[in-house]
C-alpha cells in the first residue's frame, strides 16, 4: 500500500536517540513532524503514561499518522528492572497512545518493536520470519513480563478498529548517538565483552531503522510487521570489537558468558542466538540498509566524527 505523501505526523519518543533519526527521515520526506514527550523541545507535551493529560493535549488537533518510538530507556538496560518502565509504556503507554491517534483522527500507526520478541534464547542458524510465532511465553516470570510487553504492543497496534498498524521489530541498534555511550567505556576498559562462542543477534544502524520508519509510513501493508535488520548478524563480543578498532581504542577484556550472571537482563541477551530475515521489508517497503553490517555503519560513524 502507498500513502498519500506529505503527512501530518506525531511521533511519540521524538527526543530519544531513535526518534531524532526519524524526525529527520521523516523531514526529509516531505512529511510534517510534531514530538510527543514529556520534555520542552515537543510539539505536544505530554506522558504517555498519564492517559487524561495525553488527551487534553492532543485535543484539537489532527494527525494523519502517529509513530510510537517511545522507549524509557537512558542506557542500555542490564538488570530486568531496568525495562520495568519500557514494558509498561509498550501496554499502558500503547493503549493511551492509540486513544489519542483515535482522537486526532489518525488513520496509521507504526510502532517500534524488537527483534527479542520472537523470544530469547539460541534459534539456530535458520533465518527468523515474520510468519514466526511473535511473543511466546516466557520462560520465567521476568521474561515473561519482557515478552507480554511485547506482545501487547503489537495486538494493540493490529487490533483498534480503524487504524492500519504495522509493527517493525528492529534488531540491536547502534550509530550515530547510539554507539557514542560505549566510547569511554572501552576507552577506561570498563566494557568487558562476554565470549561469543558462535552466538550472533541481528543489527540495525540507527539511520537506517530510521528510513525504515519513514518507509512504513508510506507503504506499510496494514496488520503486517517488517523484520529490520542488516544482513550480517554478530555477537556482542565481535561488535564491540568493530567498534574499538574503528575508534583506535583498547580490545574489551574477554569474560566468560557465567560472569555476566549478575547483570541478569544483559545475560540473557548475551545468551542468545538468532538470525531474522528482512526479505519482506525489502520486498514491501522498498527498504534495504544503506550499512550491510556493523563494519561499514561503524566506519561511516568513526569517518563523521573525524570530519
Amino acid at each position: 500500500m502507498t500513502t498519500n505523501q506529505h503527512q501530518n505526523i506525531l511521533l511519540a519518543g521524538a527526543s530519544g536517540v531513535l526518534g531524532r533519526h526519524i524526525a529527520r527521515a521523516l523531514t526529509d520526506a516531505g512529511h510534517k513532524v510534531t514530538g510527543l514527550g514529556r520534555g520542552e523541545g515537543n510539539g505536544v507535551r505530554a506522558d504517555l503514561m498519564d492517559r487524561d493529560a495525553l488527551l487534553r493535549a492532543v485535543d484539537g488537533q489532527h494527525f494523519d499518522t502517529v509513530v510510537h518510538a517511545a522507549t524509557a530507556l537512558r542506557k542500555p538496560p542490564v538488570r530486568h528492572r531496568d525495562m520495568y518502565a519500557t514494558d509498561a509504556l509498550r501496554t499502558e503507554g500503547t493503549a493511551h497512545l492509540i486513544e489519542a491517534a483515535r482522537a486526532t483522527g489518525a488513520r496509521r500507526l507504526v510502532t517500534e518493536s524488537m527483534v527479542f520478541g520472537y523470544g530469547y534464547g539460541d534459534f539456530g542458524d535458520q533465518p527468523i520470519t515474520e510468519d514466526d510465532e511473535f511473543g511466546p511465553r516466557g520462560t520465567d516470570p521476568e521474561l515473561e513480563r519482557h515478552l507480554a510487553g511485547m506482545r501487547t504492543k503489537e495486538q494493540l497496534t493490529f487490533g483498534t478498529t480503524g487504524l492500519e498498524g504495522v509493527a517493525l521489530r528492529f534488531g540491536l541498534f547502534y550509530g550515530p548517538g547510539g554507539t557514542d555511550a560505549l566510547l569511554p567505556l572501552l576507552r577506561k576498559r570498563q566494557l568487558p565483552a562476554p565470549a561469543d562462542h558462535g552466538r550472533v543477534l541481528p543489527w540495525v544502524e540507527l539511520t537506517d531503522a530510521a528510513r525504515a520508519v519513514a518507509a512504513a509510513v508510506e507503504h506499510g501493508r496494514a496488520g503486517q510487521a517488517y523484520n529490520i535488520a542488516d544482513p550480517t548478524p554478530m555477537g556482542f563480543r565481535a561488535h564491540l570489537l568493530c567498534v574499538a578498532a574503528e575508534f583506535g581504542l583498547p580490545k574489551p577484556v574477554s569474560v566468560p558468558l557465567w560472569l555476566t550472571k549478575p547483570m541478569a537482563y544483559a545475560h540473557t541477551m548475551f545468551a542468545s542466538s538468532m538470525r531474522v530475515s528482512a526479505r519482506k521489508a525489502e520486498r514491501e517497503l522498498g527498504w534495504t540498509p544503506v550499512y550491510p553490517s556493523g563494519r561499514e555503519g561503524l566506519a561511516a560513524l568513526r569517518a563523521a566524527t573525524t570530519r
